[in-house]
């Protein structure tokens, strides 16, 4: 992990113990997602905008926007049960979305810190 990435997800980790706790969050750089990607059925959630999405994504990646207010009830209707692997743009919105994956108990949750511009800069294919 480089240094840079590792002291934001010290950062975030100090600051929202509580919903890592609560959705049983576990951290990773793009590259360490990359490889849970590939070694694992998991559900990728972008809670990006549609534009946002729209320019680039992660490969099979469900665009569900943390900013609509729709954002729960369609996080709701997933297999809560299914190890998901969340990002945003650069790690911001999908941290707070953490809480959201708690409370309707959500149960493998992986974050990537520094969201789709760490896979991008570690490059991770995209697609469109």
């Amino acid at each position: 992990m480089n240094t840079r990435l590792f002291i934001v997800s010290l950062v975030l980790s100090s600051l929202c113990p509580v919903l890592a706790e609560d959705a049983k969050v576990r951290h990773v750089d793009a590259r360490e997602a990359a490889e849970l990607f590939k070694a694992k059925k998991l559900l990728v959630i972008d809670v990006r905008t549609a534009n946002e999405f729209a320019g680039g994504h992660i490969e099979g990646a469900k665009n569900i926007d943390y900013t609509e207010n729709s954002f729960a009830a369609d996080l709701g209707k997933l297999d809560k049960n299914l190890p998901v692997l969340i990002h945003c743009a650069s790690g911001a919105r999908s941290t707070k979305s953490l809480k959201v994956f708690g409370e309707l108990g959500f149960t493998d949750v992986t974050h990537i810190d520094g969201g789709f511009g760490a896979w991008k800069a570690a490059g991770l294919p995209v697609t469109k």
